[in-house]
């Protein structure tokens, strides 16, 4: 099952960084977010990615193109113009990078990689935030329920899209955030039937506004609650409760070897 990764917003909340790199190549423990979330899929057994570029998409591309000289050693013969690598770790992946557009909304970014994805069920996720969700429990609950979408649902001061779910686990509405709300509300980790597409109209679709408030509408999008570690990071307050978490030893999300 493929997973797509939305990784093409401008990041401007973390500007320190991201005037320089996508936000998700900002780095936690030497390694980028995108990495940990990657690494957290490759766990539970899913190794091939889509991933939605746009802002310094070339940062992106060159950082796999060259992936093996991040985590391996190297020698270069500059003589025979020549290259041994040693202690090759290497991941399990197969990894497709797709130029979705400096200005594309989050729901044309999605439609744009429709024919990478095919007519089969997928996951995706935000390329800025890492949890220990259960991503096995997740298809589980997702297959089990029947709808066309499934959300994860996170307890959390409210920032961002509201959820209203009732007691048979459907999203009833999505609503964008208020201030005065501090409720349940989307953390990512998603799957969707092909389906979604139908409700995707072009670049302009902002998946969270229209796609999604409009399969709760439908009574076809499901919440899978979930109660342990969560955190985007928006800003570099955020970043550096990661980098402490991950320094720690104890980061809640690192649930590979």
């Amino acid at each position: 099952m493929k997973v797509v990764i939305l990784a093409g917003g401008l990041g401007t909340r973390i500007s320190e960084e991201s005037h320089l790199k996508p936000k998700p190549m900002i780095e936690i423990g030497e390694k980028p977010i995108l990495w940990h979330i990657m690494k957290e899929y490759s766990h539970y057994g899913f190794n091939e990615f889509i991933i939605c570029l746009g802002y310094k998409q070339h940062v992106v591309k060159e950082y796999f193109a060259d992936y093996y000289l991040y985590s391996s050693d190297v020698t270069f013969d500059l003589v025979e113009n020549s290259c041994q690598i040693h202690n090759n770790h290497s991941e399990p992946w197969k990894v497709t990078l797709v130029d979705t557009g400096l200005n594309t909304m989050t729901g044309g970014r999605l439609k744009r990689v429709r024919n990478y994805i095919g007519d089969e069920t997928f996951m995706m996720t935000y390329g800025d935030g890492v949890s220990d969700v259960d991503i096995q429990s997740l298809l589980e609950f997702h297959k089990a329920h029947g709808n066309i979408g499934t959300i994860t649902a996170i307890s959390v001061d409210q920032r961002f899209g509201v959820l209203d779910i009732g007691s048979d686990d459907r999203v009833h509405t999505f609503a964008e955030k208020d201030e005065k709300d501090s409720s349940v509300v989307n953390g990512g980790y998603m799957v969707f039937e092909p389906k979604v597409f139908d409700y995707i109209e072009g670049d302009k679709t902002v998946f969270e506004k229209e796609t999604l408030a409009q399969l709760a509408g439908m009574g076809e999008l499901s919440a899978y609650k979930h109660k342990g570690f969560w955190q985007c990071m928006d800003t570099q307050r955020e970043k550096q409760k990661l980098e402490d978490l991950w320094a720690s030893g104890k980061a809640p999300w690192k649930v590979w070897e």
